[in-house]
């Protein structure tokens, strides 16, 4: 006699949500935070690491260092592709300039939100400290920032060497963002401008940014592991002694981001007649892996692929505007984060700033985004703005020791303003697929391809202006 084999019912598999991205993602977060306060009580520090901290530590950083290789070719080819795509897209011009309109306006509105939080808690007052001897209390230029623009070579490369005390030589090579931005910018509109002739070379940008984003695809599955290393190193290297030190600027930071991300953007959404549920069952997944990897153009790939998917946003717009917007629409690093951090140390040194000086920080935040770059850390931001304030830049090293934790906080932010703007454009324009935007979510990070690529073929189609779906 024989048996059939015996099968799994359907009803014995792993629920959904376990087996989910956004699980995976919260699971190791509190894996690293045990991981690292295991480490601290086996005596771990920064300064003296043991087995468990520094496997924490590697772990952590090269998964960053993963994400960071991609930075160059995936910038410049997203960029490239972003400005050529447009060619698919009735309206250009006019979602073009939208686009940039509402990064202006959101990020207008966070760096208010960031002056009013700083002159409110008062983050650094009370410290006692006098400001550095060198001080000279004059108001900075944009000199700095706008030679800064200025390609040194083709892909804003840059090289330094140094010699240890036993004689050996290291070089290492870093790269401008901003400076590849502006090589992409440029090489995509002279693409566009050149016609059929550059085609060959579209293609080829195309092929290899699907290449680029590929890769990227399987680092970013291997976030929940760099998320247990990221995790409980910032714990083991930074403990709760010295976030507590710092406790009213981390708490108005995440107030702040949590104003900006639970209270303005659901405003917006609303305010178009969108419904804020889907607004962020949709982006969730994207912001949960910004928040742990802490790069912006890291989280690109898959912040396209919620925005088209379950944003229900056409892809010949979103792969304009999300690339874009992972290099230049910054709401937490550019205006939350410098305003809130400018007040302090101005405070911390016993600096009063003026009117003035306050109007200086909004434009720097509205107009200077470009210089975050999408990358991990803010501190050219910060930079940035504390010189052309005039504020003493020894303040950027108060806030080093934190930068970490609150830098999850900002990118977290970044990606759901860099999804939010492209869906609210599109909505504007009559573009917006709301079958797709409104579709039930299934727990993984993007709806079912075959119900995507058939609402994106049909969102590509041309639409009248001002014709609403």
């Amino acid at each position: 006699m024989t048996t059939a084999p015996h099968r799994i019912a359907p009803g014995r598999r792993l629920p959904r949500w376990a087996s989910s991205f956004g699980f995976q993602i919260i699971a190791a977060l509190i894996l690293g935070l045990v991981l690292g306060l295991l480490a601290r009580s086996l005596g771990a520090s920064k300064s003296s690491p043991n087995g468990l901290s520094s496997t924490l530590a590697t772990l952590g950083s090269n998964y960053v260092y993963l994400l960071q290789a991609a930075v160059v070719p995936l910038v410049f080819t997203a960029v490239v592709g972003s400005i050529a795509n447009l060619r698919q897209v009735s309206n250009a011009a006019r979602l073009a300039w939208n686009t940039l309109v509402w990064f202006a306006i959101t990020s207008f509105i966070a760096v208010l939100i960031g002056i009013a939080l700083g002159v409110l808690f008062q983050p650094g007052s009370g410290t006692g400290q006098q400001a550095p001897a060198d001080y000279k209390g004059k108001t900075g230029d944009w000199w700095s920032f706008l030679t800064g623009l200025v390609p040194k070579n083709f892909l804003g490369l840059g090289a330094s060497s140094s010699v240890s005390d036993g004689g050996a030589v290291s070089t290492s090579v870093s790269f401008n963002v901003l400076q590849i931005l502006v090589i992409a910018i440029a090489i995509g509109i002279a693409a566009l401008k050149v016609g059929a002739k550059a085609e060959p070379f579209l293609n080829f940008t195309a092929s290899a940014l699907a290449v680029i984003q590929k890769v990227l695809w399987w680092i970013i599955r291997l976030a929940p592991l760099g998320t247990v290393g990221l995790i409980g190193n910032a714990v083991v290297s930074y403990g709760w002694d010295t976030i507590g030190s710092l406790g009213k600027f981390t708490v108005a930071i995440y107030l702040g981001l949590a104003l900006v991300l639970f209270v303005v953007y659901p405003v917006l959404v609303r305010g178009h007649g969108l419904s804020i549920k889907q607004y962020f069952s949709g982006v969730w997944p994207a912001v949960q892996l910004g928040f742990v990897s802490r790069s912006s153009v890291g989280t690109m790939p898959l912040t396209q692929r919620v925005t088209e998917r379950n944003l229900g946003v056409p892809s010949g717009y979103a792969s304009f505007a999300v690339p874009l917007g992972s290099t230049t629409k910054m709401d937490g690093c550019a205006a939350i984060y410098p305003a809130i951090s400018a007040i302090f140390v101005a405070q911390f040194f016993g600096i009063n700033l003026d009117f003035g000086q306050y109007l200086l920080i909004v434009l720097v935040s509205v107009l200077g985004s470009a210089a975050t770059a999408g990358t991990t850390g803010a501190v050219v931001m910060l930079t940035l703005t504390l010189s052309t304030l005039g504020l003493p830049l020894a303040g950027v090293g108060l806030l080093l020791a934190i930068d970490p934790i609150l830098d999850m906080g900002r990118t977290a932010v970044n990606v759901a303003g860099q999804a939010l703007v492209p869906t609210l454009v599109a909505k504007r324009q009559g573009i917006l697929d709301l079958a797709l935007y409104n579709a039930p979510r299934t727990g993984t990070p993007f709806a079912d391809d075959d119900r995507s690529d058939e609402a994106r073929s049909h969102a590509a189609e041309p639409v009248a202006p001002g014709h609403q779906q």
